[in-house]
């Protein structure tokens, strides 16, 4: 498989996980409306979901500059890193983005932004001082590859949906559990309302896990694409294998990290977590840094 064709696969394969989302909670709203008895619910949802999709498109990026530490730079304070973002989006197609810089010893980056006229990448001090000039080109590029495919946006209608399933979830438990059932018929009386209140438990339980389940795979192919652009974008994959292998390799743990930002990163910055287990792996907001690095090796530009 060469570069285009994993590139077209991975972004096929995004969109239909991204359906398969939108499936899995009109099917939650659904049943709650039935099993409540009442459509209000369903507008609730819809409701959560502008409020929270205008907040995170609007706002999602100053919470992410903010709680990772990232400080804005211009050129004349790293001249180098700037040149080289320069150079990347004049040869992407993209407005040069902003560059802010982390003052953190372990080597990371990523990129945000509610789109390319308004994107932010993000560098730590801890790659800038550690990688090879076409290591850091491979990570730079990657990060520009998340801008031109629009990740930003999906990421942030994933996040949204993630969400609302967490909360009809929790709102389904609580209706239940104080007698929201009672718009129904009552044919089956107790048995038919503790049913439902265990039906609601599972729900509680059951929904948001799988709705992260299906974030974090979502996550897991735009790395892949993303790896993908970013080596044909520079036309040398060994550059970002080769600071793949770097960044994995560093014992540093990333002191502004949090589960809300993890998955926004070029690697997971949580040092010693990473599960090899395939019921781990569902839950991996990054795919193993050997399987990435296996990928980039195998492209023949």
């Amino acid at each position: 498989m060469n570069i285009y064709s994993h590139a077209e696969a991975n972004t096929r394969k995004t969109w239909l996980y991204l359906l398969g989302f939108f499936v899995f909670v009109v099917a939650i709203g659904w049943f709650m409306s039935y099993a409540l008895g009442s459509q209000v619910i369903l507008w609730i949802a819809v409701g959560l979901s502008i409020v929270m999709s205008f907040g995170s498109f609007w706002y999602s990026d100053k919470l992410v500059l903010s709680l990772s530490h990232a400080k804005p730079i211009e050129k004349k304070d790293a001249p180098e890193l700037y040149r080289m973002v320069e150079n990347l989006s004049i040869t992407a197609g993209l407005p040069t983005p902003r560059v802010f810089i982390i003052q953190d010893a372990q080597p990371n980056a990523f990129a945000t932004g509610r789109d390319a006229k308004h994107a932010v990448v993000a560098v730590t001090t801890g790659l800038f001082s550690r990688l090879e000039r076409t290591e850091l080109e491979g990570v730079l590029s990657h990060e520009l590859s998340h801008i031109g495919n629009k990740d930003m946006l999906v990421s942030t209608v994933v996040v949204v949906l993630v969400g609302v399933v967490v909360l009809l979830a929790d709102l389904f438990f609580r209706l239940a559990y104080f007698g929201g059932m009672g718009g129904r018929s009552d044919r089956g009386g107790g048995q038919a309302r503790i049913a439902l209140i265990l039906i609601a438990l599972a729900f509680l339980i059951l929904a948001p896990m799988l709705a992260q389940a299906m974030k974090f795979a979502i996550s897991r192919k735009r790395e892949f694409l993303a790896d993908a652009s970013g080596a044909l974008l520079t036309r040398y994959p060994e550059g970002l294998a080769l600071a793949l292998e770097k960044i994995s390799s560093d014992p540093h743990q990333l002191k502004s990290a949090n589960d809300a930002t993890s998955h926004l990163y070029i690697a997971n910055p949580f040092r010693g977590k990473e599960q090899k287990s395939w019921i781990h792996k569902l839950f991996m907001s990054h795919p193993p840094v050997e399987e990435r690095v296996k990928a980039l090796r195998g492209m023949r530009p």
